[in-house]
């Protein structure tokens, strides 16, 4: 299971901070997650490959009380905007595209 460090959480501020939980190869373990501040930025550097193998997107925001996985959602954006820019689905996106950009 995924662990997020404490200094991760912000405290105090209304403020969403957007993880990228990363495959490690391993069954059951992860090699990394990855903090970002805008859903814009996650999916620039995604698509940049400056975040691998992504297995999950959350949100989340401890002042109001919620978290959302927005997996579906961002593997659905990278998908639209290879297809406005006419290239394909980087290689190190094409299974968390094909497993999760379906039609809403």
């Amino acid at each position: 299971m995924a662990s997020v460090s404490l200094s991760s959480i912000p405290y105090g501020a209304d403020e969403t901070v957007f993880v990228v939980i990363e495959n490690s190869g391993c069954r059951g373990s992860v090699d990394r997650e990855t903090e970002r501040g805008d859903l814009e930025t996650v999916v620039a550097d995604l698509l940049a490959g400056q975040i691998g193998d992504p297995i999950r997107v959350v949100a989340f925001n401890t002042l109001e009380h919620w978290s959302k996985d927005l997996s579906a959602d961002v593997a659905r954006e990278i998908q639209t905007r290879c297809d406005i820019d006419g290239v394909p689905v980087p290689d190190h996106l094409k299974e968390f595209v094909e497993v999760l950009a379906v039609p809403a």
